[in-house]
């Protein structure tokens, strides 16, 4: 009972309500852009989409959606996590249901175009890419996941010494793969590889947003005037890390900053002024946050 309660007060009420929106709105996407013209979406959506065409009416979308994506998160349940897992078989649950409401009970006709891109198969693969990509991506930011060929790539993908990327993507291509040859032709399969880029960069967008954080590694001989600098510049802290160089054997310091990424000309811009032979590197960073609010927190600070 103590366990039950435990695991109940994790679930945050915002997570459910957005997940409710990711469902939906991944839904539309799929539904009402890339099924009506047969293209197909990826990963486990994709595959349930493909047998939905070829096997009796009543194994529709909805019926493979919740067949193939529940016990694959289940499976992953040791690895993922209780809430994860309840979070994305939730998900999966509203992506389900909606499309099931879209194709039976809403007054909608998606039987042989889109509603809204009539039959033009590039208007509904880029169009179905975006509108899906924000479901999926609603989904990953609050906890969940739309799609349980991630759980999958994320157990074996290390097992057979490949990346999680890798996995998902070789999954993709060898499902258009077998679309084209049970539809006999290729044209659909490409064009749902346009539509599966448009998702995967629209996730990428909103999983990381437009403000995506930078980190800078400064090394330099000046690191009081610079982290002074910076310190005035941008209000935020950083983290100082004593170095020695490798061929002078000079004592140096390491500077480790975080920007976002319009920030990052006067970031160099400042540095340089301070220490003309600075070295700074610039790298891309998935997250940032703080261990004691969970809340993003542009810098870190160390004395």
């Amino acid at each position: 009972m103590n366990e039950r309660g435990s695991f109940l007060k994790k679930i945050k009420p915002l997570n459910i309500i957005m997940l409710t929106v990711a469902g939906i709105i991944n839904s539309f996407g799929v539904v009402c852009f890339l099924a009506p013209v047969k293209l197909y979406d990826s990963g486990i959506s994709g595959t349930a989409m493909l047998l939905s065409q070829v096997t009796p009416e009543f194994l529709s979308l909805s019926v493979f959606l919740l067949l193939l994506n529940i016990p694959l998160f289940i499976y992953g349940y040791k690895r993922q996590g209780g809430l994860f897992t309840f979070y994305a078989i939730y998900a999966v649950l509203i992506y389900s249901v909606t499309a099931w409401l879209i194709n039976d009970v809403l007054p909608i006709d998606v039987s042989f175009a889109s509603p809204l891109a009539g039959n033009d198969l590039l208007l509904c693969a880029l169009f179905g890419g975006v509108v899906s990509g924000v479901g999926s991506g609603l989904a990953i930011r609050f906890g969940g996941a739309m799609d349980g060929i991630e759980v999958i790539a994320v157990i074996f993908a290390k097992r057979i010494g490949i990346t999680v990327g890798t996995f998902v993507m070789a999954y993709n291509v060898i499902l258009y793969i077998i679309c084209g040859i049970v539809i006999e032709s290729w044209i659909l399969p490409l064009y749902s590889i346009v539509a599966y880029g448009a998702a995967l960069k629209t996730v990428d967008f909103i999983v990381e947003g437009i403000d995506r954080a930078k980190s800078a590694m400064i090394v330099t001989e000046k690191p009081d005037e610079i982290c002074a600098a910076l310190s005035e510049e941008f209000e935020s802290g950083m983290t100082r890390i004593e170095a020695v160089g490798g061929y002078s054997n000079a004592k140096k310091t390491m500077i480790y900053f975080i920007v976002n990424r319009f920030q990052v000309p006067r970031l160099k811009e400042l540095v340089r002024e301070m220490d003309k032979s600075a070295y700074i590197s610039i790298s891309e960073v998935a997250d940032v946050f703080s261990a004691n609010t969970d809340k993003g927190k542009k810098g870190t600070d160390s004395k």
